[in-house]
């Protein structure tokens, strides 16, 4: 069997599926038990419709808004129709891995396999990683500047969890910008001389045993550079308004939940959005596939002060609209997928060799 072949079907293994379900279930079941709530789940009924309606279309809005993205990135040549199959799985593989993991390694392979080469199918997936990172570099200071503190929530908080939420929030955003920044560095500065710095670093004897790896990671820096180098301006000015567009639609989807259980000022809308960009940036460390279990704990923390005792419903309601259909969709989705391009290979090859015979 291919190589990228057994490491998709790994990465997207019903074991690998199935933990984060259980994950993410086991903690709304416990948020509803621990106080008794299960009644509130009535009032769903009551909610405003249309803002729930607005939240669904905001989704699908977003959606599309990847899919104009990574179609742009690749210079259109991905079809609609391709474009929607890699989002699809893309979203399908951060569902199953952790946060700070991603699902960068299957999303190269999944562009590869859709045509391009591997140099640009690294250099498209390392970009989009690059502006994903850099709305939040740029957007949390706004946020803490705009909210004058406010952002951290106080709800149903000790001092001191107070503390370590800030804590876990300024190492995760270091360790994002330091990353980001290095990238960048190696993407559009100095490609050779970042291979040489992992090389070096490797040379130390506890490292060296990552020096293969690092050898191979410097070569595919080198690879994606070459392919990023002479991007006109308007491919740059679509890639950078696509991505702020992406992610203002995701984090608008929770004002929508929100604004269906309780009226929310404008002000308020805006201290949302400020404090859901902190909780994703904190999320970012989470351990678990998706951030299972972990976003449906600290929820009611940062957003709690708005909804009271609707917390619970609104985190469930969240996390079914935001999180769950990827995971139904990529099962659909892989499938039909694996045998379009790994079919097309067999083809391919099989035409190959009667080529050679003749």
């Amino acid at each position: 069997m291919d190589q990228n072949q057994k490491t998709i079907l790994k990465s997207f293994s019903p074991v690998k599926v199935l933990i984060p379900v259980f994950l993410g279930l086991g903690a709304t079941a416990w948020l509803f038990i621990k106080d008794d709530k299960l009644g509130d789940l009535a009032s769903i009924a009551d909610a405003n419709m249309w803002w729930l309606a607005a939240a669904l279309v905001v989704l699908v809005i977003r959606d599309f808004g990847y899919i104009y993205r990574i179609r742009e990135l690749t210079d259109k040549f991905l079809t609609w129709r391709n474009s929607l199959d890699v989002i699809m799985l893309w979203e399908f593989a951060s569902a199953v891995t952790p946060s700070v993991v991603g699902g960068t390694t299957v999303a190269t392979i999944i562009l590869n396999k859709e045509g391009i080469p591997l140099g640009k199918s690294l250099a498209y997936v390392m970009l989009t990683a690059v502006l994903d990172n850099m709305f939040f570099i740029l957007a949390a200071p706004i946020a803490l500047l705009a909210t004058q503190g406010e952002v951290f929530p106080t709800f149903g908080l000790d001092p001191s969890d107070i503390s370590k939420l800030k804590w876990a929030f300024y190492v995760s955003y270091s360790l994002i910008a330091l990353y980001t920044f290095l990238m960048i560095y190696a993407l559009f500065v100095r490609p050779r001389a970042f291979k040489w710095l992992l090389l070096k670093i490797t040379s130390i004897k506890f490292l060296r045993k990552w020096r293969v790896n690092a050898f191979q990671h410097g070569n595919e820096i080198i690879w994606a550079s070459q392919q990023l180098r002479g991007k006109n301006t308007t491919y740059w000015s679509k890639a950078i308004l696509s991505t702020i567009f992406v992610w203002s639609a995701r984090y608008f989807l929770l004002n929508c939940l929100i604004a269906a259980f309780v009226d929310v000022s404008l002000s308020e809308h805006m201290l949302i959005i400020s404090r859901n960009l902190i909780f994703w940036i904190v999320m970012l460390i989470a351990i678990t596939p998706g951030g299972a279990g972990i976003v449906e704990m600290a929820f009611p923390s940062f957003f709690g002060l708005f909804l009271g005792s609707f917390s619970n419903v609104v985190v469930m309601l969240y996390r079914l609209i935001t999180y769950y259909p990827y995971l139904i969709l990529g099962s659909i989705f892989l499938p039909k997928w694996i045998a379009k391009v790994f079919g097309r290979q067999a083809v391919d090859q099989e035409e190959l060799a009667s080529e050679i015979k003749r």
